[in-house]
């Protein structure tokens, strides 16, 4: 499959920020960063309360892409082939698969902590090995594919189920979604009427989608140094007393994937310590697991972070 120039990504990546931008109002910076992760086949976590925006804001994604959209609800008692389908038998002995709605290219799974761990399961393998495996068989899904799973706080969840590490490590960004201030909800009440899916226009095509991701891992450079920064950055966070285990090797790798989506937005078809900076608040927070002391004491995963990027030294150019 042929590459594309990266300036012809960079403008297809501002046309869906820009169409995704007509219905959500006041997430710019996750609107960007959810493009930039949709753009390296990454997965996204978003945690907010309901009614937020965030159904809207997949479906639009969605249409932007010309890609399918299904939508899981999550809740205790989901099944796993609520998610991947299942086989009907017949009484000759045949038999027909059923797809479930894990098939698509934009897949919501809304409220994901409310998933139990058995069905959780289901969606791992899905997005780490681009297949799901009903009664021994395996079925391939189809690129694009991205999962867009939604969790309500801790505090909030009914029957809530903790998403496990190994499942939060396959999602390459992860962001906290709020209710709007009361200047843009005053907006949004005026403009309600006019909002909606059917403003949306496409503006580009599963292909093309395909053909940018991998023309962006392949085509932005990394130098060593920059690399370095973020090898070194990671290090501190991992020997943190306060870290039971830190961010993984795959968490290195979303974030030079991400990191390389914010250059090509820059117009840059280079990696700058900036983009690791500003990536890394998006990749590496749900990676950071803190010792229960720390969490007694109130320490936070983004203070951990934050601490790291002011001890590490950033290259110079």
């Amino acid at each position: 499959m042929a590459s594309l120039d990266l300036g012809e990504i960079e403008y297809t990546m501002r046309s869906v920020i820009g169409e995704v931008s007509k219905v959500i109002y006041g997430l710019a910076n996750e609107i960007k960063i959810i493009t930039c992760a949709i753009f390296t086949g990454g997965h996204i976590l978003i945690e907010g309360a309901p009614g937020a925006g965030k159904t809207l804001m997949a479906k639009a994604f969605a249409k932007t892409i010309r890609g399918e959209y299904r939508r899981i609800q999550g809740n205790p008692d989901i099944l796993p082939t609520d998610i991947t389908g299942f086989y009907i038998y017949s009484v000759d002995g045949s038999s027909r698969f059923i797809k479930g709605p894990i098939f698509a290219n934009i897949v919501l799974v809304d409220e994901l902590n409310r998933v139990n761990t058995r069905s959780q399961s289901a969606l791992l393998e899905a997005m780490q090995e681009l297949q799901v495996t009903v009664d021994g068989v395996t079925h391939k899904l189809n690129r694009p594919f991205i999962v867009i799973a939604t969790q309500v706080p801790a505090r909030l969840a009914y029957s809530a189920f903790p998403v496990s590490e190994t499942l939060r490590d396959r999602f390459m960004v992860s962001m906290e979604v709020k209710y709007l201030n009361a200047e843009l909800e005053s907006k949004l009440i005026v403009e309600a009427h006019s909002l909606g899916i059917d403003i949306v226009e496409s503006v580009t095509s599963l292909d093309e989608v395909v053909r940018a991701q991998d023309s962006i891992l392949k085509s932005v450079y990394v130098s060593s140094r920059v690399a370095g920064y973020l090898s070194r950055l990671i290090e501190v966070m991992r020997e943190d007393h306060r870290v039971e285990y830190g961010p993984s090797v795959r968490a290195t790798l979303h974030t030079i994937a991400l990191a390389k989506a914010l250059a090509v937005l820059n117009k840059r078809d280079y990696v700058i310590p900036d983009d690791i900076k500003e990536a890394v608040r998006y990749t590496l927070p749900h990676r950071i697991f803190l010792t229960r002391h720390a969490k007694t004491e109130g320490v936070s995963e983004k203070t951990i972070l934050e601490e790291a990027l002011a001890k590490t030294p950033v290259p110079k150019e």
